[in-house]
């Protein structure tokens, strides 16, 4: 029998081999980078789609750099406003042991490796934390690392604060691909984090301003009335929610809620119109709310361009013997809620009649109910009570139960804790008007 040939020194599969191992290597580096891809594409889904704040923002950024680059730890540090030193450091990867072994310690400042990537913000990448001549330590129960690679992030031209991950949990070092990764990483995020930051400076102008169109209550004595206003989580948004309260003619008051359509400039500007129209409306006339919102319905007709606005005024009146009479007009608003002494609660159901701006020969009606001294009526905005996974009824028997949990409070306290506590979504802007009749 013929023997085997001897093939084991001959090098028939070494090129192939290495081959294979090189396009193993650039398969998994196409993988990561569509992963990258992925991340960042999520980085910006967060930020254009207006669901993250700033702090969500920035542990997002961190999680998503220990993932591309498979490393064990990532932290990104915020510098303060003279780009001097870290006031903030945000950090992934530490176990529930490592969290607690570093309790009471203080968080890095910027000295070391780091303090030299504040320095010279240029991506660094070292492999051995210990041979670098600017490395200082870690302290006490800090984990061991030791291989670093860190890239600064940039807002309009000025260093926000640097992004760092430690430690591949493979055990190589870090390379030239990870460096990039890293590196295109810090660019996306400091626009993300430049948006955040716009946005909510965004929100905060457009609730001042809307803050600033409401009016600050007048005194009322002997009545007591008092307001809240929550802006929506929406960004941005400029809502046409109002109140307003006054004393009128033959020893009465006035209260009134209203809700303008739209989320804009344009909504916020005509709720200015139509509450300083009705003022003016309440001052001359000695007439019922029905006939006020009448007028006011075709001035608005005649006068601007007014967007569908509902409302709903309300007026208390003597009503002896120690009584008060309670009139009210509701135009296409929720009803109001009556809270009396004892603290019971129940609202003033009638059917709405049509909103502003629809119909002026429609005729406006009014109903009316006697109020015992003390009695509180509490008008309010859909915000308050509306959510996209309730229907509004729940949210109606939920404001009336909070009603009568926190009935003993001062009137101001009382509809803050309407406002705070609130049954709704949070997706529209929140209003909520107290007026309390005199006690007999």
């Amino acid at each position: 029998m013929a023997e085997e040939p001897d093939t084991s020194g001959t090098p028939d599969d070494s090129p192939r081999q290495r081959l294979g191992v090189e396009l193993e290597v650039i398969a998994e580096q196409l993988r990561s980078l569509a992963r990258a891809q992925d991340r960042l594409h999520e980085l910006y889904e967060a930020v254009l789609g207006r669901n993250v704040d700033l702090s969500v923002l920035l542990k997002l950024i961190v999680d998503t750099a220990m993932e591309l680059v498979g490393a064990r730890y990532a932290a990104l540090g915020v510098l303060d406003a003279k780009g001097e030193t870290l006031v903030r450091f945000i950090s992934a990867g530490l176990s529930d042991q490592e969290r607690a072994d570093l309790a009471g310690v203080e968080f890095p400042r910027g000295r070391g490796l780091l303090g030299r990537l504040i320095a010279v913000p240029e991506p660094l990448r070292v492999n051995d934390i210990a041979a670098h001549p600017d490395a200082v330590g870690f302290p006490p129960g800090h984990p061991p690392m030791r291989s670093l690679l860190g890239a600064a992030i940039s807002t309009r031209g000025k260093i926000y604060g640097d992004l760092y991950v430690a430690d591949r949990r493979d055990g190589k070092p870090f390379n030239t691909h990870d460096e990039a990764l890293i590196a295109s990483l810090a660019g996306a995020a400091g626009l993300a984090i430049d948006d955040a930051r716009l946005y909510r400076q965004t929100r905060l102008d457009a609730e001042l301003f809307q803050r600033l169109l409401l009016p600050s209550l007048p005194e009322l004595r002997p009545f007591e009335a008092a307001a809240a206003y929550r802006a929506a989580v929406t960004p941005g948004h400029i809502g046409g929610d109002w109140y307003d309260a006054l004393l009128v003619p033959d020893d009465a008051c006035a209260a009134v809620i209203g809700d303008v359509a739209g989320h804009d400039l344009q909504a916020a500007a005509a709720m200015a119109q139509i509450r300083n129209m009705l003022r003016v409306l309440l001052y001359g006339q000695r007439t019922l709310p029905a006939a006020v919102l009448a007028h006011l319905d075709g001035a608005l007709q005649v006068l601007t361009e007014q967007p569908f606005t509902t409302a709903c005024l309300a007026r208390i009146d003597p009503a002896p013997p120690g009584n008060w009479r309670l009139s009210w007009s509701t135009a296409g608003h929720l009803p109001p809620l009556l809270l009396t002494p004892d603290g019971r609660t129940r609202y003033l159901i009638a059917d709405p009649d049509l909103p502003l701006g629809i119909d002026t020969s429609v005729p406006r009606t009014d109903h009316t109910c006697l109020l015992p001294g003390g009695s509180t009526v509490i008008l309010f905005t859909d915000g308050l009570v509306e959510h996209l996974r309730h229907p509004i009824e729940t949210g109606l028997e939920r404001l009336a139960a909070l009603a009568t949990r926190h009935a003993a409070l001062p009137l101001q306290e009382f509809v803050e804790a309407l406002a705070d506590q609130h049954p709704s979504d949070g997706h529209d802007d929140i209003a909520v008007l107290a007026l309390r009749a005199p006690h007999s």
